[in-house]
């Protein structure tokens, strides 16, 4: 009987630990969110200016930025499985060449519904003449994939999710690990109706409290077991 009770307090001990790491955790899941929301809030005030390269880029994470350089035409990619307006379709991932950099920035011109033949896709070349484009950049987040993509240097080439190693290989470019998503004010884009980030902390914040709720009555449950043995 006493082993019993031993084991189970200590899976109340265990839970109760489990249930308040988790609302901490959400706490810290909040405070990302309102440091992202203050980042955004900053650049919304800055001025477009040019980011001339990699180690540019990489500080400049939801930023409206001007680019400097040309597509590559020759080695675009098809995003697809994306949702808009209840319309599947794809994103058009073109390669810029920056103009002082030895690597290429993948620039999100837009959407593009598919037609009733998934086999039949818009013309979306390019000319790769030496232009500066205006996007705000927002870092890549690879999607789970169910099967490993079976990637081929053959273009343009539909790709399920964004595996930059992979991709570099593919279009035999060095990607800088950010995505550029093209101003809707730009020439040769497609539909582009950017969402603009949501933090959701209010969200993380109730996640935790629900935590922390069901680890309090959880601690009031295992005393008055414990109380009510000792009598």
């Amino acid at each position: 009987m006493k082993t019993l009770f031993s084991f189970t307090s200590f899976l109340f001990v265990l839970v109760i630990l489990v249930l308040t790491s988790l609302g901490f955790w959400q706490l810290d899941r909040a405070e990302e969110k309102r440091q992202i929301e203050g980042l955004i809030k900053l650049s919304q005030r800055s001025v477009p200016a040019v980011a001339y390269n990699a180690a540019d880029i990489m500080t400049k994470e939801h930023y409206d930025v001007l680019l400097e350089g040309s597509y590559i035409s020759s080695r675009q990619l098809i995003y697809d499985n994306q949702t808009i307006n209840s319309n599947a379709g794809y994103y058009v991932l073109t390669p810029f060449d920056l103009k002082d950099s030895l690597k290429v920035i993948l620039v999100n011109r837009g959407f593009v519904p598919w037609g009733d033949d998934r086999s039949v896709a818009i013309n979306i070349d390019v000319d790769e003449n030496v232009r500066t484009i205006k996007a705000k950049l927002i870092k890549p987040v690879q999607r789970m994939e169910l099967k490993e993509q079976d990637l081929k240097p053959k273009f343009p080439s539909l790709i399920q999710s964004i595996n930059l190693n992979k991709l570099s290989e593919i279009i035999d470019h060095t990607i800088i690990p950010m995505v550029a998503r093209l101003d809707h004010e730009e020439a040769d884009g497609f539909f582009r109706r950017w969402a603009p980030f949501y933090g959701s902390v209010d969200k993380h914040i109730g996640y935790a409290v629900q935590w922390f709720l069901m680890a309090f009555v959880l601690l009031i449950i295992a005393l008055r077991l414990y109380f009510k043995s000792k009598k």
